[in-house]
């Protein structure tokens, strides 16, 4: 059943190399922020269309949610944008490595703090073994 999530987590991956390929090209048409804004305008119709024919929650009571947990929105800006000002100067791949490397590095960090409620998880050498790898690999692609 495991690898059913991790069939997902790969695809999702695979769709976030396309989308950075896409939206690279797309700025330089229409300019990066403006791409950075057609995505979440599109994905803000899509979403609304969703939510309201298969919407189980509650919206309403957003404003009742720990504030941190409101900061998803700005830190999607944040990804999606610096991957769009970033693929046009180093590369998709360049790109990506980076962006692992730096989910990798964080997650880590709030695995092992315990931080936004997430399980505790120490850092251990295998890890940091880990990210040295994954930092080699980018020099390597580079």
């Amino acid at each position: 059943m495991r690898f059913i999530f991790y069939l997902f987590a790969f695809l999702a991956g695979a769709a976030l190399s396309f989308e950075g390929a896409i939206y690279a090209e797309l700025g330089k048409t229409i300019g990066q922020i403006e791409t950075s804004f057609y995505n979440f305008f599109m994905g803000s119709i899509i979403m609304g269309l969703l939510w309201l024919f298969f919407g189980k929650g509650r919206i309403s009571y957003t404003l009742e949610a720990p504030k941190w947990a409101l900061l998803g929105g700005l830190l999607g800006v944040v990804y999606l944008t610096s991957i769009v000002v970033s693929v046009p100067f180093v590369g998709v791949g360049i790109t990506m490595v980076a962006v692992i490397i730096g989910q990798l590095m964080m997650s880590m960090t709030i695995e092992h703090f315990g931080w936004l409620g997430s399980k505790k998880n120490k850092i251990n050498k295998e890890k940091i073994y880990a990210v040295i790898s994954m930092i080699n690999a980018l020099i390597l692609i580079n």
